[in-house]
């Protein structure tokens, strides 16, 4: 099935200018258009993924290098996933933007950062990953600025700085690691390694996590996500969240398991920074009073969670598979889950204008299928028994555990790695606040003056 790795990409930018016409003649049409262009794209990308074969294409003389695609495992996977979210966000647009403007322009924007997140995703070698990522950077700024408020262009302009920014670093240390490996190729990555001092690789290495850290909303490059979410439509904002973070942690996981596997220095660096995500994620959260910066401050904090998992992946070396089922799983649980999360937001703000905590407080107290979606979000994100959540939180948690005892059979001092313990285990706790306030803001608490309004209001998508 070769042939469908191209259609993935290809078809929504073919797609993306034809929607946009549509919605000029009725501007539902483009979103409508959209819906079934995504569902296209999941059927395709579930074709993939229950195809038994490996599938690989390839175009020579793209760019003067060649375009390399490969569906496999982790990545028809997550193929999969975006586009099943691109698909519900998609399905809930005509309701969201009945009375919105601009619906054409996103709707063409929409497919066009599809295709390249689709491009990221299934590429095979770093220039086909860095080609379809900078295309993904400039697609997705029109998602931050379409309400086209002062606060929506500065956030714009805050996000667009951070990834031209890391665009250019990326590309910095892809010159330099083409220079000192000949091969920009996944597969060949590793064979070009021998015999090579890994520390001559730290550079262009920092320069590259830099690149893929912005879009993951990696400390200190995670400025432009708590604002860049609030001002974005939900649909987007679900998006921006759930799939676009995920691109840059895909490029973090290909460079740490292609060039620094078992790397003491590089774990624990991405260690580091996974639990300042962490924690400095959750206090933002637990003191916000907007719904929808709450929600991007928490997805900060769970991609410190992941970057805790690729780090302690890295320190474990070839006993890493706690580490990187647990890595693996989380990021999967992240992605539905603010899925479910940005959606339940957007019924929110779609009925009562308004993203204040304050504001909002009570609204969802007589809606029960809109409570049920959300507390089952809630309580994954927090880490409950018997929801998706536990079981990559367990595993990250017991493969830090597993290292500690690793570094403590061998006579060494394990102080830092139990601090790093203990705040995962407080920043856990933190999760379940912020989470706990939302859900009894939102479905317990009463309005003083609206409440008999928010009852009356009827269900959403």
């Amino acid at each position: 099935m070769p042939w469908i790795l191209p259609v993935l990409v290809a078809l929504p930018f073919l797609a993306a200018t034809p929607a946009y016409m549509l919605s000029k003649r009725k501007p539902a049409l483009g979103l409508w258009f959209m819906c079934a262009v995504t569902l296209a794209e999941f059927t395709l990308a579930l074709t993939l993924f229950l195809g038994d074969q490996t599938a690989a294409f390839s175009a020579a003389g793209v760019i003067g290098h060649g375009l390399f695609l490969r569906g496999d495992g982790f990545r028809t996977l997550y193929a999969l996933v975006a586009a099943f979210m691109w698909l519900m966000t998609s399905l809930f647009s005509p309701q969201y933007f009945r009375h919105g403007h601009a619906q054409g322009r996103y709707a063409l924007f929409t497919l066009m950062t599809l295709g390249a997140t689709m491009g990221v995703f299934l590429s095979d070698d770093l220039i086909t990953t860095f080609m379809f990522f900078e295309v993904l950077s400039f697609t997705s700024y029109c998602w931050v600025i379409h309400e086209q408020t002062p606060g929506a262009m500065r956030a714009g302009q805050t996000y667009l700085a951070i990834a031209i920014l890391g665009g250019m670093a990326m590309l910095m240390g892809l010159m330099m690691l083409y220079g000192k490996t000949g091969t920009l190729r996944f597969e060949e990555l590793a064979g070009a390694l021998d015999g090579m001092p890994r520390k001559s690789l730290y550079l262009p290495g920092i320069l590259i996590l830099a690149g893929f850290g912005a879009k993951a909303g990696m400390f200190p490059l995670h400025v432009w996500l708590p604002k860049a979410h609030p001002v974005a439509p939900a649909p987007a904002s679900a998006l921006l969240s759930g799939v676009l973070t995920k691109v840059g942690i895909y490029g973090i996981l290909v460079l740490s398991i292609r060039l620094f596997a078992a790397d003491l220095t590089w774990g624990q660096l991405l260690l580091g920074l996974g639990l300042i995500n962490m924690l400095l994620g959750a206090v933002l959260a637990l003191f916000s009073i907007d719904l929808k910066r709450t929600l991007a401050c928490s997805s900060m904090s769970q991609i410190g969670f992941v970057l805790f998992g690729i780090g302690t992946s890295c320190l474990l070396g070839e006993h890493n598979a706690l580490a990187a089922q647990g890595t693996m799983l989380h990021m999967l649980n992240h992605s539905l889950i603010k899925l479910a999360l940005f959606m339940a937001a957007g019924v929110v703000y779609l009925n009562t204008h308004s993203l204040d905590l304050n504001e909002v407080r009570g609204y969802g107290r007589r809606k029960p299928g809109l409570m049920l979606i959300f507390l089952v979000g809630a309580a994954s994100i927090s880490g409950i028994p018997f929801f998706s959540g536990y079981a990559s939180k367990t595993l990250l948690h017991e493969s830090m555990i597993e290292y500690i005892v690793h570094v403590q059979d061998l006579g060494q001092n394990a102080l830092l790695y139990q601090i790093a313990e203990w705040l995962f285990v407080i920043t856990g706790g933190l999760t379940f606040c912020y989470m706990l306030k939302l859900f009894i803001t939102i479905f317990v608490q009463k309005h003083p003056t609206r409440q008999e309004e928010y009852d009356r209001m009827g269900a959403s998508m």
